[in-house]
């Protein structure tokens, strides 16, 4: 401290790793007591895990240490990280990225002398900065993360992780499932996680793909539980004491308690020779030990009465769900029966349904229970599943429900079949379950597509449902299904779906109109193809057409429709027009308009039937011959954002019909937002758009994009002048504020260019980027 009051902070940058390690040393007990000038001189020289203990007394100095981790990371990182604009803590975005990087070896703490102390653990003190996590390769990440070290880490992660991605998967052994099994139960079930992300994933390890998904909807397989983990986890053994407490005293209450039995053949006791038939055995009603009796053939069927037999002798909760029902044993109070299709087991369902209505309580909850049908396929040198001939790929989980709605029903594309393996009963417990899933680029075959499906179905805590790029095709009306099931449930909470691939299997809008009929509650719908189908006619037998689905009125308020070059026919789009009464944005993209006529009605439709609609997109769309339509669309009073992205609208317009536009626009004070990228508009017609903001305009444009419209220099200032006088003429009052010029020729004169932006700034923000336009024709004339 004497040394920096008589030199100053800047003699301290000179001191070798050695001596600033021994003066922090001396300096730990006071440095945060250290008045706010001083203070600010040390920061630079701390190491990670000081500038971490000082950062309150930083603030309470009034001290911002955004550029100590700033710099920080240009010298750690060596990297610029993406959407740099918009990081607001450089702090949790360096301690972030170093935990991952550590994590996965990509950094050496021992590089840089500030990143290494010997009271600095690297991925202990930073995990509790990490709210996204993504795990690749080998899943290395998650064998490090459930080491026996590394328990508070993983605590620190389950209270502070909300997404967790996994990339570019590979296929895994045993024991680096059961770490990510371990992982994910804390982290979802007993954490915070809310995203879970798949990126990149060309052939998918299928069991590991059903792992993901499955307990990203909050199952809990028993099965895993025995494969992978030798008990329970404390929280699960703390909740299901509790659990158990509270069902006893219920049971209490109603007065249902009674000896538990089981049977095999007549009614003959007898004790479950191995781990997993004590596990299949589900105490209570016989159908369930029926459904166990069938699917398990490589052990000893398990035989009961049925349940109107032996409901006064079995201590049973039974508990009402979507088209079944379940029962509870007081030692595995939290698991959920399954059952199999109704086709293969109608009769033990009946019978299970005649249970239901004779011994229901009056609390019976909907929520408590859900009942599923598990079909797993054996697993590389496991004692509980039987052996069968199989590679890697042949190891799948096959789920399948019979409550209603919730199958594939067998369309094209969806056939119904079991997986390789020995099928076997499986209870699971119920857990918590994320509310976001993405799926990018993994491809999902007609077997996971079920498996999918039937997790959807009943996957009420889920807002957000992403499916990019899944080769789909036919399998579509596995989701479909899924969703009408879905739709049945009062708690749930799906508002978001997107849709895109590379093939379409049926016209986007008939896509539109299939996914609201089968699930009105959505609030954003995204629907987008590259490429039209090959195969022309290949739809699902019985999937619907258009025509013939009926669309209740939806709560649509966001729609986008990517068309694979698709004909624009209004008479498929208006009818999910007339039923979104609550529409606000709607997006078309590379729609082919067959005539005047068709756009018109479309107009027509938005005027009449959705008054609440606020923005209007055509991206890629040919309106050079619909001039009239566009002059319609800007007098609209309601519109306030409008969008005509390389739409050519100047392509072969006269200059009457940009005067009628810029009149248009001065008499229209509702619209807030005009973009106009690609259209060529050139200088001259830039510059004319500047009588827009003229003293004579009640225009309230505030935002106007003209990037990607061959605009020069010379023609920018024109129109920066222009700008600037009508300003003044209005006492220099505007409400005008954003300028978009990105992908401009500004590169052809940078003295002029570099004028009209500086005078620009001074009217509004100016977005531009720099580019070479000499590069980008080149480029174009390569690819003609």
């Amino acid at each position: 401290r004497g040394a920096m009051a008589a030199e100053g902070p800047r003699s301290l940058f000179v001191l070798s790793a050695a001596a600033v390690s021994r003066s922090m040393a001396a300096l730990e007990q006071d440095v945060w007591a250290l008045p706010g000038g001083l203070l600010q001189g040390v920061l630079p020289l701390l190491t990670v895990f000081h500038l971490e203990r000082a950062e309150a007394a930083a603030q309470r100095a009034g001290l911002s240490t955004q550029p100590i981790w700033r710099k920080l990371w240009d010298d750690v990182m060596k990297t610029r990280p993406p959407n740099s604009k918009n990081i607001t803590c450089w702090r949790k975005k360096f301690l972030e990225t170093f935990f991952s990087n550590v994590l996965h070896g990509v950094l050496d703490v021992s590089s840089d002398w500030r990143l290494h102390h010997h009271h600095f653990s690297p991925l202990l003190h930073s995990s509790p900065h990490v709210s996204q996590l993504t795990l690749c390769n080998m899943l290395q990440g998650a064998v490090e993360l459930t080491a026996e070290h590394n328990q508070q880490v993983l605590e620190n992660l389950a209270g502070s992780l909300r997404v967790l991605n996994f990339q570019r998967l590979l296929s895994s052994d045993q024991s680096i499932r059961r770490s990510l099994v371990l992982l994910l139960h804390r982290l979802i079930h007993h954490g915070s996680v809310s995203q879970v992300s798949m990126y990149s994933w060309p052939v998918p390890d299928t069991v590991l793909l059903v792992l993901i998904l499955s307990m990203s909807a909050g199952f809990w397989h028993s099965g895993n539980a025995l494969m992978y983990h030798s008990s329970l986890c404390g929280l699960c053994r703390e909740d299901s004491k509790a659990q158990s407490q509270k069902l006893a005293q219920e049971r209490a209450e109603r007065g249902c308690y009674g000896e538990r039995e089981r049977s095999n053949g007549a009614n003959q006791k007898e004790s479950p020779s191995t781990p997993r038939e004590a596990d299949m055995e589900v105490n209570g009603c016989g159908a369930d030990a029926h459904l166990s009796s069938v699917l398990s053939r490589a052990s000893s069927p398990l035989h009961n009465q049925a349940c109107e037999e032996t409901s006064s002798k079995v201590p049973c909760d039974h508990t009402s769900v979507e088209g079944g029902s379940s029962c509870v044993s007081e030692q595995l109070s939290c698991h959920h029966v399954l059952r199999k299709t109704r086709r293969r087991l109608k009769s033990a369902v009946g019978r299970k349904r005649r249970c239901l209505r004779r011994s229901r309580g009056p609390h019976a909850n909907s929520e408590d229970l859900y009942d599923f049908v598990f079909t797993v396929a054996k697993e590389h040198n496991s004692g509980l599943l039987n052996k069968n001939s199989a590679t890697e790929g042949e190891n799948a989980e096959n789920w399948t429900s019979s409550s209603p709605g919730s199958l594939c029903s067998g369309h094209a594309g969806c056939k119904k079949g079991g997986s390789a393996g020995i099928f076997s009963l499986k209870a699971a417990h119920r857990f918590r379950s994320v509310s976001t899933l993405e799926l990018f680029s993994i491809p999902l075959t007609g077997e996971t597509c079920r498996i999918l499906s039937n997790l959807l179905s009943s996957w009420v805590s889920l807002e957000n449902l992403v499916l990019s790029y899944n080769g789909l095709g036919a399998n579509i009306s596995c989701i479909l299904s899924a969703l009408r099931a879905l739709a049945h449930h009062s708690d749930c909470h799906l508002h978001a779906l997107s849709v895109s691939d590379i093939f379409s299997h049926m016209p986007c809008t008939e896509l539109v109109c299939c996914i609201l009929s089968a699930f009105p509650q959505l609030h954003t719908l995204s629907v987008s193809f590259d490429l039209k189908n090959q195969l022309e006619g290949s739809r699902p037998e019985a999937n619907p057409t258009c025509s013939e689905v009926e669309i209740p009125e939806s709560c649509l308020e966001q729609l986008e429709i990517r068309f694979p070059r698709e004909p624009l026919h209004s008479s498929f789009l208006l009818p999910v027009l007339k039923a979104s009464k609550s529409l606000q944005q709607l997006s078309l993209d590379s729609a082919t308009l067959p005539s005047s006529q068709e756009l018109g009605l479309l107009l027509g439709a938005l005027k009449e039937c959705n008054p609440n609609l606020k923005k209007l997109s055509f991206h890629d769309m040919n309106l050079a011959e619909h001039q009239k339509e566009v002059l319609l669309l800007l007098q609209d009073p309601i519109l306030q954002e409008i969008t005509f992205s390389f739409c050519r609208l100047f392509e072969s317009s006269t200059t009457e019909f940009l005067l009628e536009i810029i009149n248009t626009l001065k008499r229209n004070s509702a619209l807030k937002s005009l973009k106009l990228p690609g259209n060529r508009l050139g200088n001259h017609r830039l510059v004319a758009l500047a009588d827009i903001f003229s003293e004579d305009s009640s225009s309230s444009l505030c935002q106007l994009d003209v990037s990607s419209n061959c605009i020069k220099p010379d023609g920018l200032l024109e129109f920066t002048k222009k700008l600037e006088g009508y300003i003044q003429q209005r006492g220099g009052q505007t409400q005008f504020t954003h300028l978009h010029l990105f992908q401009n020729w500004l590169d052809q004169d940078a003295e002029t260019a570099q004028e009209a932006l500086q005078r620009l700034k001074a009217v509004c923000s100016v977005v531009s980027d720099s580019w070479d336009s000499s590069q980008a024709f080149a480029d174009y004339i390569s690819v003609m």
